[in-house]
């Protein structure tokens, strides 16, 4: 029997506009979240509160992936260019592993959420094993072709001999140990569909200290350790994400888990597999379309010259640091969608995506502001060529002026892969990145004597268009009845 709907003006408190004694338990919910000792239903209770209990855990997991590249290229940068250009080819060829890693996981979560929402623990620890059976099936075949190929692939994506030479230990040992990247995003991605956000932080918390510190001893070679150079990077990253998926998964054979896994659930099922497939194929051409759209743009770009392209690398950098909370906020308002929608609670679903939707765009909102009004003192600290610098203060203010509404796409978009609804989001993309975005960036720059700063607008045009696309889509609320 379905339960009645929540009232949308319910008297559920916002934790971000409490003050005073109020203002208190903010940190308590922070620190909670956090700390992930209890197991909370997120399916009845204040909607602000359980959004920010997803929602903490969540935008660290996110920020500390991205310290994997950041940590990489810190130490790498200090080999030379060819080092450097070596592993930003490599990680150019690890971007469909990381699509397809990102569509397995949004299968994953999608179908776990509503498990639990349906208050079967069973059904989400079948879908779990099914998750990362296909995880480790797609990895031991790309991994397998991956390191036999790794010098063609590099020289495919023109790298010259000296690069080849320097980077395919680093490409081999990166290509060939896919698992790693897999298993952990869609591990991952079975703990945030169960609302254990603070384990994935966690996991990434050990990752990550493991490269920190493996990586500068074993590209170095202080003291004992040996001097691989480029290759040591590869090494130490592969070993964390490693030793971090192996973590990720015993996790899930602990009887205090959310879904603990037994030895009766190590089998395959056909028709959950199947299910999970259907999910993550059209997740992955999503993913696929949305960061193949920006070869488009820096296709554009590069016919005005090196100035231009790397005042838009820059100021590209920035916008999406800035955006890593964001997908925080979305991947929780994905996993409040497929819960409540598992405990029959499509009002609360929709609800909780409008709250993370404002939490969201109060952030973005401020960055903004900062961005528009300090894009040249912030600039500073990357270049001081003065032509780059203008082509990246141009690029920076301009697309953040679209900032309030990115707020709201990114947590729509991800809500319908909550949902389950993996198809309205790919087609979103094709058509405003592709369809729209590539030929409005052309037109704006060339016939419309813009030059780069006609890119610039059609991002922020094509972006703004995604998020009023998907609240119009969103309200129409089909996603509530997709079947998972």
């Amino acid at each position: 029997m379905t339960q009645p709907a929540e009232r949308l003006d319910s008297p559920t408190p916002d934790p971000l506009t409490t003050t005073g004694a109020d203002a208190v338990s903010f940190w308590t919910i922070v620190r909670e979240s956090v700390r992930g000792e209890v197991h909370h239903d997120f399916t009845v209770g204040p909607i602000g509160r359980a959004v920010l209990l997803l929602a903490v855990p969540m935008v660290l997991e996110v920020v500390l992936e991205s310290v994997f590249a950041v940590a990489d290229i810190f130490w790498v940068s200090r080999l030379g260019p060819e080092a450097i250009a070596s592993v930003g080819l490599t990680e150019s060829l690890l971007t469909i592993i990381y699509a397809l890693a990102m569509g397995l996981g949004i299968g994953a979560t999608a179908v776990v959420a509503r498990r639990i929402g349906e208050k079967d623990p069973e059904g989400a620890a079948k879908a779990a094993v099914q998750a990362l059976a296909l995880a480790l099936l797609v990895s031991i075949v790309l991994g397998t072709a991956g390191a036999l190929l790794a010098p063609q692939l590099l020289a495919l994506m023109g790298a010259s001999p000296e690069v080849i030479a320097t980077g395919r230990g680093y490409a081999t040992i990166m290509l060939g140990g896919e698992a790693a990247i897999i298993v952990l995003f869609v591990a991952n991605a079975i703990f945030r569909g169960a609302g254990d956000a603070a384990i994935a932080m966690r996991v990434l918390w050990l990752a990550n200290i493991i490269n920190i510190v493996l990586g500068p001893l074993l590209i170095f070679g202080p003291g004992p350790f040996p001097a691989l150079g480029v290759t040591g990077a590869a090494i130490a990253t592969t070993i964390g994400r490693g030793i971090g998926a192996i973590y990720a998964v015993t996790r899930l054979f602990r009887q205090a888990s959310r879904i603990p896994v037994g030895r009766r659930h190590l089998r395959v099922d056909v028709e959950v597999m199947r299910q999970i497939v259907s999910l993550s194929g059209s997740a992955t051409l999503q993913n696929l379309i949305g960061m193949a759209s920006w070869i488009g743009l820096v296709r554009i770009l590069a016919g005005y010259g090196s100035e231009a392209l790397a005042g838009y690398t820059i100021a590209v950098r920035l916008i999406i640091f800035a955006l890593l909370p964001s997908w925080g906020l979305s991947n929780a308002a994905a996993t409040m969608v497929g819960q409540s929608l598992g405990a029959r609670k499509p009002d609360r679903a929709e609800q909780a995506v409008w709250r993370a939707g404002a939490y969201n765009g109060r952030f973005l909102v401020a960055v903004g502001i900062l961005y528009f009004l300090a894009a040249p003192l912030i600039l500073r600290a990357f270049t001081d060529d003065p032509v780059v610098t203008d082509y990246a203060v141009h690029c920076l203010r301009i697309v953040a002026l679209g900032y309030p509404l990115y707020a709201y796409g990114m947590v729509l978009t991800q809500s319908f892969n909550g949902a389950g609804d993996t198809w309205t989001p790919t087609w979103l993309n094709l058509f405003c990145f592709w369809i729209f975005e590539i030929p409005l960036a052309w037109a704006l720059a060339g016939p419309g004597g813009l030059g780069p700063s006609g890119v610039f607008w059609a991002i922020m045009a094509a972006f703004s268009l995604l998020a009023i696309a998907s609240a119009v889509l969103f309200r129409q609320g089909r996603w509530k009845t997709r079947v998972v």
